[in-house]
């Protein structure tokens, strides 16, 4: 349907509706005695006129129809009759009348807008897309908006020739617009023409040096199509047309870093994590790119530090999360495990986050701080062995064996194919015990333990 301000049009249509059967008859002589029960006919018509609205308000279709059909047969020449018996016949699902009808109201008056907007309507639910081509050809006349429904019909109906044609006349017309760049790629897409595409993007770049936004889809286009020496050089040329844009090191951090041009790359990487104009997730993929750089070139990890505090309190989890990860693999836990705590301050549901958290407590010794934070995860994942592995271990090491024994056992129900978990649950069992002085419990849990080694 057209996007033109439907709900003021369709109150404008309302009134007109109701004032178009006293206009019809507004040049009748109520002085004059009627020779023929004219006047009683007007009267029973507006009857049952105001009846139908006021039906079809409350939902009564059918009862709408019927009052309809009674000013039909008092006088069939009233175009809005129709136009209100399709709209009936439409809520009652009775679609072949409700097109009749809507055919039959543009017939009486072929130049009413409303009527044309509403049978096309009726063709876009029936998805007959010729046909609503047809009519929104009429109503093109109308409103601009008109124009770009047909080009969206085309697409629709794969008529891309006729879509392109209509796209580039609204460009030309309007200017270019995000909405209509989508029809566009979508019928790129649909036909492989990528070649047709980047020729367009080079046109606006010719046509309008100085928009942005031209060179950035450009970039993107060249980039997607393998022509990555055509994308860096427009990235370098709409820096020298543009040397604020900050969109720009997107594309040219992973343009330098591919080129071994780390310092031209870094300075990228700190303009994009800066930005004001840069979504969090943008700024995620070049953080990340950059720690997967460092991972192999870890000379330059001052820089990604660096980097890192000009993101300042970040509110991406993934982010703080990317970044504990590389740390773990630099084995540097005390680092990696405040990242992970960050991160689960913004998203305490994040599984491999939580893991990562308890296992760094227990193997920097923070066992005080495992017990409470693998409590707390067990009310909300009370299936998952290992934390109740983790749970036993610091209670252990709290000394506080007999809540220890209690929590390993009731984790020890859950493991399922996993034999080296399986060994760590009994030979903390088997320490646990030990310290119960109950020596029996501790050899035959020890002993389990043994057995899973030998077997293994």
């Amino acid at each position: 349907m057209c996007k033109f301000n439907k709900n003021i049009r369709y109150v404008i249509c309302a009134f007109a509706i109701a004032l178009l059967p006293q206009v019809h008859y507004a040049q009748v002589d109520f002085n004059k005695r009627p020779d023929d029960d004219l006047g009683n006919v007007e009267d029973k018509f507006q009857e049952n006129f105001y009846e139908a609205l006021k039906q079809k308000s409350i939902e009564n279709y059918d009862r709408s129809v019927e009052a309809l059909l009674k000013c039909v047969d008092l006088d069939n020449s009233v175009p809005v009759l129709y136009f209100e018996l399709g709209k009936n016949y439409m809520q009652l699902k009775n679609f072949g009348a409700a097109e009749d009808a809507f055919k039959k109201a543009v017939s009486k008056d072929p130049d009413n807008e409303w009527f044309l907007d509403e049978l096309y309507g009726y063709y876009i639910v029936q998805n007959d897309y010729d046909k609503a081509i047809k009519t929104v050809k009429q109503l093109v006349k109308y409103h601009t908006d008109y124009k770009e429904d047909l080009a969206s019909l085309y697409v629709r109906n794969k008529d891309y020739k006729e879509a392109l044609k209509i796209l580039d006349e609204l460009d030309a017309e309007l200017g270019i617009s995000a909405r209509r760049d989508v029809m566009r790629n979508q019928i790129y897409s649909a036909t492989g023409k990528k070649k047709d595409q980047i020729k367009n993007l080079e046109e606006r770049v010719e046509n309008d040096p100085d928009r942005e936004a031209n060179y950035l889809a450009l970039i993107f286009r060249y980039s997607e199509n393998n022509e990555k020496e055509k994308a860096f050089e427009t990235a370098k040329e709409l820096l020298k047309v543009n040397p604020n844009s900050q969109l720009v090191h997107l594309a040219l951090y992973k343009f330098y870093l591919d080129d071994n041009n780390a310092d031209k790359a870094i300075e990228s990487m700190k303009i994009v994590v800066k930005s004001s104009e840069i979504k969090p997730e943008a700024k995620l993929k070049v953080l990340t790119d950059f720690v997967q750089f460092v991972g192999e070139h870890p000379e330059y990890e001052d820089d990604l530090v660096e980097a890192t505090a000009l993101v300042g309190d970040t509110n991406n989890s993934k982010t703080l999360e990317e970044l504990g990860q590389y740390y773990l693999s630099k084995n540097d836990k005390a680092k990696a495990l405040e990242y992970f705590e960050a991160s689960l301050k913004i998203n305490s549901e994040n599984f491999n986050v939580i893991r990562n958290t308890l296992l760094l407590y227990i193997d920097l010794q923070k066992y005080t701080k495992a017990e409470q934070k693998s409590s707390e995860v067990l009310q909300r994942y009370p299936s998952q062995p290992l934390f109740y592995l983790v749970n036993g271990v610091a209670l252990n090491e709290l000394n506080a064996p007999k809540k220890a024994v209690s929590s390993l056992e009731m984790g020890l129900d859950y493991i399922i194919d996993d034999t080296k978990m399986e060994h760590d649950f009994y030979s903390q069992l088997s320490k646990a015990y030990t310290m119960l002085n109950n020596t029996a419990k501790a050899k035959t849990f020890s002993d389990k333990a043994k057995q899973l080694e030998t077997s293994n």
